[in-house]
């Protein structure tokens, strides 16, 4: 990435990370602008990351031929309308990491043309270990693409959707996901405890289960199905468990759920319109 080129809208824990693993990877703190309105948040920042920061966006965004908006969905549309005379004059990258909000929106609220990104990280980003869902619309070069994608892969890895309206179903799978695995982290837990086990012995047990069953899907090549098949003997203590799973629809339910959370997000564009 060459220098001089990236501004965050929004200096929130997303951006952190993102600037963060940027930074790892050796891209120049003083290329790196921040636009933050909290003055102890751009005081952080800077003590951090050494990068630039700034009260307002357009100060900010002046010195991006990237812009990253990194702030809540509800604020975008005052935010991209504050932008829109820079955004036509400068022409910059815009990646939006804003739920439900929709590339034609994006680009309708920057004054009718822009190079917009939609990308959806999540919260294991903060670590390096998230993944991000990317759209890009049919402005945006194959160069701004490549330089959307390193942003973005600062976080974990990327997964490119060529359809936007499935980008709300990139919201619900691991968008909100990490969520689901808390919520069943934390029932698993509270289970445990109910047997007998000390609920500091039921922490670990379940943490280390969730983060080894995740590597073991991360690494091999074999579906879910299968490694679950693996682990699941005949008549055994698994199978008791699985069959209870079943037999009050575990799958149903996730499939539920997954769809709550996607027209949610259609919701929330619709909302933001």
């Amino acid at each position: 990435m060459s220098a001089s080129t990236l501004t965050f809208i929004g200096g929130g824990n997303m951006a952190r990370s993102l600037i963060a693993g940027l930074v790892r990877q050796g891209v120049p703190a003083a290329s790196i602008h921040v636009a933050e309105p909290v003055a102890a948040l751009r005081e952080q920042l800077q003590a951090d990351f050494a990068v630039n920061p700034h009260a307002d966006a357009a100060t900010a965004a002046a010195h991006g031929a990237v812009w990253v908006l990194a702030v809540k969905p509800q604020v975008l549309r005052e935010v991209c309308a504050s932008l829109a005379g820079l955004a036509q004059a400068q022409q910059p990258l815009v990646v939006s990491i804003a739920a439900g909000i929709t590339s034609a929106q994006l680009t309708r609220w920057l004054g009718g043309h822009a190079a917009v990104v939609r990308a959806m990280p999540n919260t294991p980003a903060l670590l390096g270990a998230g993944v991000t869902g990317l759209f890009a619309t049919a402005t945006v070069s194959d160069a701004q693409r490549a330089l959307a994608d390193t942003v973005l892969a600062s976080a974990g890895r990327t997964v490119w959707i060529e359809e936007e309206a499935r980008m709300d179903a990139v919201t619900a799978v691991s968008g909100s996901g990490p969520a689901y695995v808390f919520l069943l982290a934390e029932a698993m837990e509270s289970a445990a405890i109910a047997q007998g086990l000390p609920a500091d012995a039921a922490r670990t047990l379940v943490v280390q289960t969730l983060l080894g069953a995740s590597r073991m899907l991360d690494e091999s090549d074999d579906a879910p199905a299968e490694l679950r098949r693996r682990v699941t003997s005949p008549n055994g203590t698994t199978q008791a468990a699985i069959e209870r799973f079943q037999a009050d629809g575990f799958e149903a339910i996730v499939a539920r759920a997954i769809e709550a959370a996607t027209v949610r997000g259609q919701e929330l564009s619709a909302a933001n319109d």
